[in-house]
């Protein structure tokens, strides 16, 4: 089993900045991949940001430039930092992990979501 936990949401002001963490725990072997989704009251969730075990990046089109995606292999986390934050940023953002525990078996993971809000 596989835990993922995201940390660091809150209220900032529009252009302001925040850091948001992800640690996964547990039955881990190896983690590919880590990404940032955010679902917004009344819409569906969307794809953030996305880094792989090598260190490649992709953002959505609307967070370019004010986010970047971190992760440390070692330590099995990773931060969004998120810049320039706009009031359309404003969301409940998830960290979903995906990698191979010890028993060889994929797994993707989702931690429980942090409140980002944007607003004066």
């Amino acid at each position: 089993q596989v835990q993922v936990v995201e940390s660091g949401g809150g209220l900032v002001q529009p252009g302001g900045s925040l850091t948001l963490s992800c640690a996964a725990s547990g039955n881990i072997f190896s983690i590919n991949s880590m990404t940032w989704y955010r679902q917004a009251a009344g819409k569906q969730r969307e794809l953030v940001a996305h880094i792989t075990i090598g260190g490649s990046t992709n953002y959505t089109d609307s967070v370019l430039g004010r986010f970047t995606i971190f992760r440390t292999n070692a330590k099995n986390t990773g931060d969004l930092r998120m810049n320039y934050l706009k009031p359309e940023d404003t969301a409940v953002y998830y960290c979903n992990v995906g990698g191979s525990t010890w028993a060889g078996l994929p797994f993707a993971s989702w931690g429980q979501g942090t409140q980002v809000t944007v607003s004066s």
